[in-house]
């Protein structure tokens, strides 16, 4: 039986991923439709159709469509397991929404924008991302010392929006070897049921 859900992504994306990684652990069938970014399928008329901004990566499910990976996963979290992964508690949520913010900010401007100056061979100095993700590791590593998850005892949508980008810090050349519970968090994470890793790229150092 086909799969009501399709997802539009590119495999080097962590954003991507995050969302994989979501519909894996919720045990979710869906279809993967890769978008060729090299070849600027993203740009395209049908799918700027979906997604004006031409950002992967994009969910169908049904008559719906949306983008944004974060938006994306509160979607799944409250409509195939509300509770489970964003507590619906105000300051539990608060908590877990304060990270969403971080993984669309010193994420995404610090380690992911390192890899990609490397995944990609940009003219550009990565040297302000990497303290930016320097910054953030430290910060995380702090947290991390403190509880197994980045909310307390158990996984949630805070986990989930961070794994790609920090596992794959590396290949952006931030090293991960000053963050012991930072590693002992992404090892956590890959042994939840229904992991799936991410691509991981023939660039920068090893973790």
């Amino acid at each position: 039986m086909t799969s009501s859900i399709q997802l539009y992504r590119s495999a080097i994306s962590g954003h991507c991923h995050r969302v994989e990684l979501f519909l894996s652990l919720l045990g979710l069938p869906f279809e993967s439709i890769d978008v060729d970014l090299a070849l600027k399928e993203h740009k395209l008329p049908d799918f700027l159709a979906m997604n004006p901004l031409g950002q992967v990566p994009v969910l169908r499910d049904g008559d719906l469509t949306l983008a944004d990976s974060n938006a994306i996963l509160v979607y799944l979290e409250g409509r195939h397991a509300p509770g489970q992964w964003l507590p619906r508690d105000p300051v539990g949520a608060a908590r877990v929404q304060r990270w969403l913010s971080l993984a669309a900010g010193p994420l995404a401007f610090g380690p992911a924008a390192a890899r990609v100056v490397q995944l990609f061979q940009r003219p550009t100095d990565p040297k302000e991302s990497i303290e930016r993700a320097e910054s953030l590791f430290q910060f995380m590593e702090s947290e991390l010392s403190q509880t197994p998850f980045l909310v307390g005892e158990r996984a949630t949508l805070a986990d989930v929006a961070h794994y790609a980008y920090v596992a794959r810090a590396p290949e952006g050349l931030v090293s991960l070897q000053p963050y012991p519970a930072i590693r002992a968090w992404l090892a956590r994470i890959e042994a939840l049921p229904g992991f799936v890793p991410m691509l991981k790229s023939p660039v920068g150092l090893e973790a």
